[in-house]
C-alpha cells in the first residue's frame, strides 16, 4: 500500500506491506533507529512516538494507519544545527538515562506532557512517565530531568 505521512516535518511517501509496523517503518524505511523496539508488545514505551500531537507505541501501530499523519520522533526533538532540546539536556545533566534503550520514548512521552502541562509537579511527571518501563536509572533522574527541562522551557533557557 501507499501512504503519505510527515515525520519531523518532513513529508514521505512510502510503499508498505498493511502489516508492516510503524516503528518498523521509521527505522527501516526511513533509516530513523531512534524509535527504539523494546517489548515489541506495547508495554515497555521504548518504541513510543507521537502522532498528531499524541504519544502512541509505534510497535502497536501499523504504518497503514498514520496515512496522512504527522508524526514525530525523538529525532525530531533537536534543532537542525544539532542544538539539543531543553529535554535532552536535562536528561544528560540530571543523569536522566543509562543504558539509553527507554530514552527515545521517555523523552517523546515527556514532550507530550509539556506540551499538554507545561508545568507539571512531580507526581504529575511521575504518573506520566509510568507508562515507560527503565531498567536502569530508577526513575529519580527521569524525574529530576523532567522538572528541570520545564522549568527551563517557562524561563525559555537551557538547562
Amino acid at each position: 500500500m501507499r501512504i503519505t505521512l510527515t515525520v519531523n516535518g518532513e513529508q514521505h511517501r512510502l510503499t508498505v506491506e498493511p502489516r508492516r509496523t510503524l516503528a518498523d517503518a521509521l527505522r527501516e524505511d526511513l533509516g530513523l533507529t531512534g524509535t527504539h523496539l523494546g517489548c515489541e508488545h506495547g508495554v515497555c514505551g521504548a518504541c513510543t512516538v507521537l502522532v498528531d500531537g499524541e504519544p502512541v507505541r509505534a510497535c502497536l501501530m501499523f504504518a497503514v494507519q498514520a496515512e496522512g499523519c504527522a508524526v514525530a520522533t525523538v529525532e525530531g526533538l533537536a534543532e537542525p544545527d544539532g542544538t539539543l532540546h531543553p529535554l535532552q539536556e536535562a536528561f544528560s545533566v540530571c543523569h536522566g538515562l543509562q543504558c539509553g534503550a527507554c530514552t527515545p520514548g521517555m523523552l517523546m512521552t515527556a514532550a507530550h506532557l509539556l506540551a499538554v502541562e507545561p508545568d507539571p509537579d512531580r507526581e504529575r511527571i511521575r504518573a506520566e512517565m509510568a507508562g515507560n518501563i527503565c531498567r536502569c536509572t530508577g526513575y529519580v533522574g527521569i524525574v529530576d530531568a523532567v522538572a528541570s527541562a520545564a522549568a527551563a522551557l517557562a524561563q525559555d533557557e537551557r538547562p
